[in-house]
């Protein structure tokens, strides 16, 4: 397949946005589009998300082998890895391309004139021209100027759902669509009672099970909004383990179980790696920011796709989740900038509850 983008900027920096396309590398039939607005940045950081967001779209696809053809030379040369990365807001955009890039058999850059790249271009304008338009930062969202951030950035507040039967006994629940207990709804109300205080929040968005979905109605109610469903914000698939206790799964599969423990490739026995909802949590988040970059937003999950999304934020090791706890309703904020950084701002707190 062949992936087209581009970025700009009304400003440099200004109001940016990207434009990707992916084609059919025989047919040149248009096979994914994606734009997207993303605050105020550069026209470098807008080039890097329009190749990381074609990029994501050739994954989807399913495809091997990438032919990607940008007219940024400044681009096409950092990924080929002729020229160095020296500027530090380039260094994590190129590094996030690079871990999507890995997924594919072969990805070769190719530089091509502005007049080649018509229709990624157009994309771009479209989405810097479009209905995205810079937001007013709500309170408390200022931008960190001392970590060298650029561009307005997403506010993400994570909360976790409320109490279950299942977590009462702490067994593993994944995939398993359990209700909150009348203990989970007080949880919930109390949460959202809190977070309804926070100005400017523009959309709530759930894990599709029902723990987290009615955790999320809470808010969305007092806020006057509907509930947003996203499937990248499921929790982990626990496979045969699901419903049991950690005795439980450690005595069924005492080899699996301690390899699982430490290593985040291995699955639970018809279930998921944590590293494979570490890409999962990556795309939707990815996917969100495309939607509502520069906005704030509650995103209503999991233990796991929390602490994945946390780690992505602080760009730490998979040790991260072994070490890290979250308690129900636990609220956590991190901001995600157009230019690849992040800041955590908050992690697990349950003042709403005392």
């Amino acid at each position: 397949m062949i992936v087209e983008a581009d970025g700009g900027s009304r400003g440099n920096p200004g109001p940016a946005g990207y434009g990707a396309v992916v084609k059919d590398a025989r047919t040149g039939e248009t096979l994914a589009e994606r734009r997207g607005f993303i605050g105020v940045a550069t026209n470098n950081v807008a080039e890097y998300q329009g190749l990381i967001a074609g990029l994501r779209a050739a994954e989807e696809l399913g495809a091997d082998t990438i032919d990607v053809r940008m007219d940024s030379k400044l681009v096409v040369e950092q990924m080929s890895g002729r020229w160095k990365i020296k500027h530090p807001s380039m260094q994590p955009l190129a590094k996030e391309a690079r871990e999507v890039a890995e997924a594919f058999g072969k990805v070769t850059y190719e530089w091509i004139p502005r007049e080649r790249n018509k229709h990624a271009d157009r994309l771009a304008n479209e989405a810097m021209d479009g209905e995205n338009k810079p937001q007013k930062k709500a309170e408390g969202a200022k931008q960190p100027h001392w970590s060298g951030a650029v561009g307005e950035p997403t506010r993400i507040i994570l909360l976790r759902h409320g109490q279950t039967k299942l977590s009462v006994d702490r067994r593993y629940s994944g995939r398993g669509d359990h209700p909150l207990t009348e203990l989970g709804l007080e949880q919930a109300e109390k949460a959202a009672a809190r977070l309804s205080k926070v100005d400017g929040i523009a959309a709530v968005i759930s894990s599709p099970l029902q723990r987290a979905h009615q955790t999320a109605r809470k808010l969305a109610d007092k806020l006057g909004l509907e509930v947003v469903t996203h499937q990248g914000l499921i929790e982990t698939d626990f496979g045969t383990w699901e419903g049991l206790t950690f005795a439980e799964a450690a005595e069924q599969d005492p080899e699996v179980h301690g390899r699982w423990l430490g290593d985040t490739s291995v699955k639970p026995p018809d279930g998921e790696s944590f590293d494979e909802v570490h890409a999962r949590v990556r795309r939707a988040r990815t996917d969100i920011i495309a939607k509502y970059g520069g906005k704030t937003l509650v995103l209503v999950s999991h233990v796991t796709p929390i602490k994945t999304m946390l780690r992505q934020a602080l760009d730490v090791g998979p040790q991260f989740l072994f070490r890290m706890h979250l308690d129900l309703t636990g609220v956590s904020i991190a901001e995600f900038y157009p230019d690849g950084h992040a800041s955590v701002k908050l992690v697990n707190d349950t003042s709403h509850l005392s």
